[in-house]
This record gives structure tokens, C-alpha cells and sequence, in this order.
């Protein structure tokens, strides 16, 4: 265990992690490179082209704008629009890419709904999810301090990698459990990070800027290692979490990220709407975050713990 800002986080394994629940949070994606343009929904799922969506409830409380509307097949969509439309996207297929789960999401440039019987509005950029009857997010959170995978590799480098992200907001409430009707993505049960969008910006506590390329490339990652500790270069919420995180995790993390290929890097970001000089750009400063923990050195003994 490791307290820090007066929460416990558990940082090795209580016990051995058998693999059916491991895969409740990731899986191996093996060796063939999965598709991070379509996702893991592929383009079945996608939102149809030119709909007219039928408003069902509008939420205007949070960073960015959503929207609750069904499209004119009848199914229904949480839609959010604003400057994490993109980046949610982005990071969604980074991670499934990873083998961490996700639902399925996609970006829309522009959409057209209506509100009863009135005049069609025509909307900017969305990140759209289907609501599937074959997965059903349940009404709990998962807690990144204490959890079925707590210690784990897995665990920790998905952290690393939000870090590699920036991601600025670990929060729990962003951590949802899904329950499927049948298997889907090697498992029938998914505990997901969901609300990915505050990240490829600036880490901050106040109205941090996300989205930003300048400001994600300014932002360094690891600023200090001394006695197996690691300092951050995050000025996110929660902060605390990061006493969980030693340079084996960065380093396992690294080497999942490794794996993903230029053409997946890129269909990710193509996923997103990113024009080619703003991929690449984010793309450069993430393998550099990469080169950064593949350089660590670990000794035996952290890398068997």
C-alpha cells in the first residue's frame, strides 16, 4: 500500500490475478495490428451518413455540450460536441489498440437534429456513442485506488499511458463497469475509462486547456527519478495516484505502446479528424514520451515485484 494526499492506493497485488479477471479490464491484442480508424465497433456501428437525429434530452452542465438523440433507425446516441469530440475519439483508439477496453465512438464533423416539431439545427463536431442493448453500463464506478486489478502492471500503465496522453482528470467517476449480454472483446464484463477527452492539451486543476497541441508538446513527462521514484510532469486532479507508479510500470507501459504501428498511429488520429500536420506532431511528442520510458532502467528486483 502507499498513502498519498490521504488516500491508500494499493500498489502490488494482494493476490495472484487470475487471467478471466484480468481480461475484464485488458487483453492481449495479439500480434495482428487491430483497426484504429473503425474501432472496436467497426464501421457497422457507425453513426449513419446525413441523418436527421431526433433531440431526446440536452445537457449543457459540463465541459462540453451533450446530447441524447435517436437517429431515424431508432437507435440512440449520447453525442457530445466541443473540443474533445477529437481527442475522446483518439485516445479511445489508443487504448483499445492496447487491448484495454472501450465502447464504440466516432467523431462527426457536422449533424443535423430537431426538437419536436421544430426547425432542424445543424450541430459541429461530435464525439457520437451508440447505446447498445448487448452492453449495458451499470450504475457504479470502479475506484482506481482499490480494484480487481489492483497492483498489476496492466493497472498501473494504463495510468502511465493517460499520463502519455495527458490526460488531466483521473478521476473515478470517469471509470465505468459495462455488462454484456454475451461475450464481446474477450470478456463479459468491462471496466472502462470512459470521458477521455481532456487529454493531447495541457494538465491542470483549473479550466485546463485540452486539445492544444502547442501546450501538449510544451508539457514535459518525467521530470525527476531518484530512489525508484518517479515525478511527473502532471498538474492534473488526483494527482495522488501517481505513488502507485514505479519505472517498471513506466517501462511495461512503453512497450505496449511500442506495438502500435505508424498506420495505426495514424488511422487513430484519422479517426479523430486531425489534420496530417497536427498528427504527426502529436504523434512525434508521444514516441518521444515512449523513447523516454523504454530508456529507464529497472533492476531485478522492482522488475519481479
Amino acid at each position: 500500500m502507499a498513502g498519498c494526499g490521504g488516500r491508500t492506493v494499493v500498489v502490488t497485488p494482494r493476490a495472484p490475478i487470475p487471467p478471466a479477471v484480468m481480461a475484464g479490464l485488458r487483453i492481449d491484442p495479439g500480434a495482428t495490428p487491430r483497426d484504429l480508424f473503425w474501432g472496436v465497433g467497426g464501421e457497422q456501428y457507425a453513426p449513419p451518413a446525413g441523418a436527421m437525429y431526433t433531440l431526446e434530452a440536452k445537457d449543457d452542465a459540463g465541459f462540453s455540450i451533450g446530447f441524447d438523440v435517436v437517429d431515424p433507425s431508432g437507435r440512440e446516441w449520447s453525442a457530445k460536441i466541443g473540443p474533445e469530440a477529437q481527442t475522446e475519439v483518439v485516445v479511445s483508439r489508443i487504448l483499445w489498440g492496447l487491448g484495454y477496453h472501450q465502447p464504440p465512438v466516432y467523431y462527426v464533423p457536422s449533424w443535423r437534429v430537431r426538437a419536436g416539431t421544430g426547425e432542424p439545427a445543424l450541430e459541429s463536431e461530435a464525439r457520437f456513442r451508440p447505446k447498445l442493448p448487448q452492453l449495458e453500463r451499470l450504475d457504479e464506478i470502479w475506484s482506481w485506488a482499490d480494484n480487481p486489478f489492483s497492483g498489476s502492471p496492466e493497472l498501473k500503465g494504463l495510468l502511465v499511458i493517460l499520463l502519455m496522453l495527458n490526460s488531466t482528470d483521473l478521476k473515478d467517476s470517469n471509470n465505468s463497469i459495462y455488462r454484456l449480454t454475451k461475450p464481446w472483446d474477450g470478456a463479459s464484463t468491462w471496466y472502462v475509462v470512459r470521458d477521455l477527452g481532456a487529454t493531447f492539451g495541457e494538465t491542470g486543476k483549473l479550466f485546463p486547456r485540452r486539445n492544444w497541441l502547442e501546450g501538449f508538446e510544451r508539457e514535459p513527462f518525467i521530470t525527476a527519478i531518484e530512489d525508484g521514484r518517479i515525478d511527473f510532469g502532471y498538474g492534473g486532479l488526483h494527482g495522488e495516484l501517481l505513488a502507485m507508479i514505479g519505472p517498471a510500470d513506466v517501462l511495461w507501459a512503453a512497450r505496449q505502446m511500442a506495438r502500435l504501428t505508424d498506420a495505426q498511429w495514424q488511422d487513430a488520429f484519422r479517426a479523430g479528424n486531425y489534420a496530417p500536420h497536427q498528427a504527426d506532431r502529436s504523434i512525434r511528442r508521444v514516441k518521444e514520451k515512449i523513447g523516454d520510458g523504454l530508456a529507464l532502467r529497472v533492476d531485478r528486483r522492482e522488475r519481479e515485484d
